[in-house]
């Protein structure tokens, strides 16, 4: 053993063990941005809990805490309120409009993903530009065209467009399959496969994560909606979604803050349970999907 060798075995020193405040410190400091996040995201919402169980006075006092805890705010909303109609309005908005995406917009995905033709590039660049050109620009002529087909005061306005497919749902798709190798569309297709044989027998088992992930999308997006709702269903309260139900129950019922958020707890509800059961898939399909152009 070298001179330098005994020396530097001589100088080193056992490390020191973390002691338990330290290491929350260093915790801490590792999750700070996280942690802000967090209390951000969270402080309104525990607001809003909150509040749902005060009475109307304590409402319009600077108390934070229920004292006591009142659930009358929640008999009001199911009395006052037609939220059964409005739950069942939102979730056939959300239900039919992620099923025809589906159906629309993963064949078209895997076309561009998968299919070589002339023109494919024009078309995706087309896609591009259909996913940032602001829905304000098209609405004049397409409620124009519904309302002579005679269906403004329903949500089929909302939901038939799908049809046709979704800009943003078809470009995540197309990301997606676009991680799957080709061999596995060769060895379907050497085997007899036609491409839709192709596209339903193996390529869409093997996409499962990023169908979910666009599923969830567009039905977040459709249960959320408030603008759609207000344009075609505003003349129709039986047509009316919870956006824009709880938007006109806050109008009527500015003062009433504790029925308000009492409403406003139950619309989040199933949104949350939603996301709780899929997002392991959610997040798995985020992450294939977002990572090839």
């Amino acid at each position: 053993m070298t001179a330098t060798a005994l020396i530097t075995t001589g100088s080193a020193r056992p490390a020191r063990p973390v002691r338990g405040g330290r290491r929350i410190l260093i915790w801490i400091a590792d999750h700070t941005v996280l942690s802000v996040l967090a209390v951000l995201f969270l402080a309104p919402i525990l607001f809003v809990l909150l509040t749902s169980f005060m009475s109307g006075k304590q409402t319009l006092t600077a108390s934070i805490w229920p004292q006591p805890w009142d659930l009358s705010n929640y008999v009001r909303a199911f009395t006052q309120v037609p939220l059964g109609l409005w739950f069942l309005n939102s979730a056939f908005y959300a239900v039919l409009a992620t099923a025809f995406m589906l159906v629309s917009s993963v064949p078209a995905a895997y076309v561009l993903a998968k299919i070589r033709f002339r023109g494919a590039n024009i078309v995706f660049l087309a896609i591009i530009v259909a996913m940032l050109l602001p829905p304000q620009v098209t609405i004049v002529p397409v409620y124009v065209m519904f309302a002579k087909l005679g269906l403004t005061g329903t949500l089929w306005p909302l939901i038939l467009p799908n049809l046709l497919g979704d800009a943003f749902s078809i470009f995540l798709l197309r990301q997606f399959f676009l991680t799957i190798p080709s061999a596995y569309a060769d060895a379907a297709r050497i085997d007899g496969n036609g491409e839709w044989g192709v596209l339903w027998r193996v390529m869409v088992p093997m996409t499962k994560p990023g169908i979910a992930s666009a599923a969830i999308f567009l039905f977040f997006n459709s249960w959320n909606d408030y603008f759609g709702p207000l344009l075609y269903a505003s003349e129709n309260p039986s047509a009316w979604t919870v956006a824009y139900g709880l938007s006109t129950f806050h109008g009527t019922h500015g003062t009433d803050w504790g029925t308000t958020m009492a409403v406003t707890m139950l619309v989040t509800i199933p949104v949350v349970i939603v996301f709780f059961f899929a997002q392991r898939v959610f997040v798995e399909g985020i992450n294939l999907t977002g990572v090839k152009g």
